[in-house]
């Protein structure tokens, strides 16, 4: 039995690969052609940073969310700008969904929602007190970047090596529990419970690892998660903005205040999102 859930998860893993490459290669040409231009236009967008923000932080790549981190340690941006890029990045879940073969149509509609939860909490929160800080541009000291001076072709090949890694051991662990639990088990697990589902996804998708919106897609796909705690952990999961935002700026007091915020939008909006009746 161990052996056919080793296998299992092998070949489930295997399946992804080809799409995987090709959809990183994608990412890594608009990598390459826009990321720089979008962090100049969220820059200079002023009072419609978060609609810009939630716009052009839904387009596959991997530095935004850390160079917006950097620019609102730096004052330049304002927090519901950088918190509409953060919502609205899907890290590795576009990536997970063309690979899986999901219907075009539901990952059409995830991006979508994403677009307009990250704007609305944006402009809410560009609305309190909170949402300004004085320019401090000598903290925009480095930038983080995915290796990116690579050529596409050997990054597109780096990523899909190391989600290869998660995407296995998620099915490892899917697999055998599905094995072991039955499929009716698993559907029934504490991700289907009403906002409980919503509060332990946004945790998992605080993590700045993209092992949890790896996992958070998987077990969605495998019928292990509501749609509103799928969206809750893809909300919160903002790559490695949250990693930057803490290392850029040493004022933990403000950086908790903005995973605070990011944390009760996620949850709040997600589970309000999987209440609607387009999915």
């Amino acid at each position: 039995m161990l052996t056919d859930i080793l296998l299992d998860a092998v070949f489930d893993t295997l399946k992804t690969v080809p799409f995987l490459f090709l959809a990183y290669l994608l990412m890594e040409l608009i990598e390459y052609k826009f990321e720089d231009k979008a962090a100049e236009i969220v820059n200079r967008a002023g009072r419609s940073g978060p609609v810009l923000g939630g716009l052009l932080g839904i387009i596959p790549q991997c530095g935004f969310s850390a160079a917006t981190a950097n620019l609102f340690s730096g004052g330049l941006i304002s927090r519901g700008t950088m918190l509409a890029v953060f919502l609205s990045t899907s890290d590795e879940m576009l990536p997970m969904l063309i690979s899986e073969h999901a219907p075009a149509a539901s990952t059409v509609k995830v991006m979508l929602v994403k677009i307009a939860v990250a704007i609305v909490a944006g402009l809410v929160i560009d609305l309190t007190p909170a949402a300004h800080r004085s320019p401090r541009i000598h903290e925009l000291c480095e930038e983080e970047h995915c290796d990116c001076e690579d050529s596409i072709w050997v990054s597109a090949l780096k990523h899909t090596g190391k989600i290869t890694i998660f995407i296995f051991l998620v099915n490892l662990v899917l697999t055998a529990a599905i094995t072991f639990l039955g499929a009716d088990s698993l559907s029934g697990l504490v991700f289907h419970l009403p906002f409980v589902g919503e509060l332990l996804t946004a945790v998992i998708g605080l993590i700045p690892n993209c092992a949890a919106s790896v996992a958070i897609t998987e077990l969605y796909l495998q019928g292990g998660m509501s749609t509103g705690a799928m969206l809750s952990g893809l909300l919160t999961g903002s790559g490695i903005g949250l990693l930057v935002l803490f290392r850029m700026n040493r004022d933990w007091k403000d950086n908790l205040k903005t995973l605070g915020f990011l944390y009760a939008a996620g949850v709040l909006l997600g589970f309000l999102a999987g209440l609607l009746p387009i999915f």
